[in-house]
């Protein structure tokens, strides 16, 4: 296929229904800037009337100069019974001054009943009143069919005929829904086949993801021929969710061949489905297709040995075109090839690749398997198989710590740190406060190698990270650290485990400044 297709984005608005969901109106204008620049064409801002947030949106996002998208304002036909020039609802969205209007109507007779509570020809001319209201006013209007496939099954008569009413109105768009997000694939590529040659006009495709489909419903319409498909960020939505663009818009691009973004805007699509997450305030899903953070890893030995002949043998595109990349985790799974792979992904000259030792892959599964994971800990990674390797400088020694926290009178809660250490032949021991358990030691680790070691003061902790392991075992749990460094030219990160908090973080700690000294 070598066609265009328009993408409408809908994460401000359905996204925004998800549980768990709530953008600030600066999190909107961010996302709506974001999406402009991934080249969207539609941007649904809100619905006006239904909260000030939307309505202050609207006025905002006027001041914002959109390289491409069209900024939609959403809202249903009138009311029943009602003058649409009095419709409250309806003069909401001519407020927006949006120069896209997204009306939706019914076209499901329960609905029209049960719902609306009025009989099918008014429907039909709220439908048409509410469409040609706005066209008069100079919008393009897009007119999403609520309920269209439930409808359709219903009856599909009745369903066919509020089409006709929305393209006989001047719809610029109509979008078949499957609001409910109940319909198969087949379904969706038997019906839409059906409105296809019965409607032939510009036709789009709205699904939700209550069946588990909603993604694949939008790929399969899209394949037939619809001109507009309609999403979301990583699919956020009501319920289960909306069709999932960061899993849509690649499928088109790479497995289709229907042109919807540029290469380049492609390449951003894993940091886009990352921001929204953040600024939603959720987890990402590190299993999403396309842009989670395993979409591309490889655990198992075999996967690794083979990818590193040709990563076409477990990887179905090229990480790289949607801004993702690949990783090679070095499990109790791994074997020989993912340690070497993992070193020369980490740039790690070592000597003699013989040197990685049956001995040194045992012991990396064996910590993996006490709770130790060293994907976000490349630093103490790198010194792991620089200790079996035999490429690693002692400096010091560790002889002992105390830590001691204290409240005192005045209200003050002070942490005080003692180690001892060995440098050469000598001992060091020094003693440090902190606000913390954790600073205290960094500080009395500092002031034991500063005057020996004088690159210790390059470095700063810039992150750390508490994860109990087993959450059953209560207070007695095996907890993990992981600390993140960096200097100017670097970052590293270091993990500790142990059931003692204190003890995980001074390991974490230790492979931190032995790293930054081993560079």
């Amino acid at each position: 296929m070598d066609t265009k297709m328009k993408i409408y984005d809908t994460t401000l608005r359905d996204g925004a229904q998800a549980t768990g969901v709530s953008f600030s109106l600066l999190d909107k204008l961010q996302i709506a800037k974001e999406l402009d620049r991934l080249g969207f064409d539609y941007i649904e801002g809100g619905w006006p009337g239904s909260n000030p947030k939307d309505m202050e949106f609207f006025k905002r996002v006027k001041n914002i100069p959109l390289k491409k998208a069209k900024i939609a304002a959403f809202g249903s036909t009138r009311r029943k019974n009602t003058c649409v020039e009095k419709d409250s609802h309806i003069l909401a969205l001519l407020e927006t001054e949006t120069p896209v209007v997204t009306l939706f109507g019914k076209s499901w007779i329960l609905h029209v009943e049960k719902a609306l509570r009025t009989d099918k020809e008014e429907n039909l001319r709220m439908i048409d009143e509410s469409i040609s209201f706005f066209k008069k006013m100079g919008k393009e209007v897009i007119f999403d069919a609520e309920h269209f496939f439930d409808g359709y099954k219903d009856n599909p008569l009745y369903a066919i005929k509020t089409l006709h009413v929305a393209k006989d109105a001047g719809a610029d768009c109509i979008v078949l829904c499957d609001s409910n997000g109940g319909c198969m694939p087949y379904e969706i590529d038997q019906i839409v086949r059906v409105i296809k040659e019965e409607l032939r006009y510009s036709l789009g495709i709205h699904t939700h993801n209550d069946s588990g489909v909603a993604a694949a419903n939008t790929i399969v319409a899209a394949r037939i021929g619809v001109d507009q498909v309609q999403g979301t960020i990583n699919g956020y939505g009501e319920r289960c969710g909306n069709a999932d663009l960061c899993v849509v818009i690649p499928n088109l691009k790479l497995k289709l061949g229907v042109g919807c973004l540029s290469d380049e805007a492609l390449k951003s699509l894993t940091r886009i489905s990352r921001l929204v997450n953040e600024l939603a305030n959720l987890t990402s899903n590190e299993h999403q297709p396309y842009v989670g953070r395993s979409a591309f890893t490889h655990k198992g030995g075999i996967h690794a040995s083979a990818i590193s002949r040709d990563r076409k043998t477990y990887e179905h595109v090229d990480p790289e075109f949607v801004g993702n990349k690949r990783r090679v985790i070095v499990s109790e799974l791994a074997g020989r090839s993912s340690v070497l792979y993992k070193l020369e992904e980490r740039n790690l000259n070592v000597k003699d690749p013989n040197l990685v030792s049956a001995d040194l892959i045992n012991k990396i599964k064996r910590l993996e398997s006490q709770g130790y994971e060293f994907e976000a800990a490349d630093g103490s990674f790198e010194l792991l198989v620089k200790k079996g390797t035999g490429e690693y400088k002692k400096l010091f020694a560790v002889d002992g710590f105390r830590v001691i926290v204290e409240k005192r009178d005045d209200g003050k809660l002070i942490s005080e740190a003692t180690i001892k250490l060995k440098i050469g032949n000598r001992l060091v021991h020094t003693v440090a406060e902190g606000n913390g358990p954790v600073n205290a030691l960094d500080r009395a680790l500092r002031k034991a190698l500063q005057d020996d070691f004088l690159q210790i003061s390059e470095m700063h902790l810039s992150d750390y990270k508490v994860r109990i392991l087993d959450t059953g075992a209560g207070t007695g749990a095996t907890t993990r650290v992981l600390i993140e460094s960096a200097d100017k030219e670097d970052r590293w990160g270091t993990v500790g485990v142990s059931p003692n908090i204190i003890e995980a973080s001074f390991i974490a700690l230790l492979d931190a400044f032995e790293y930054k000294l081993n560079k």
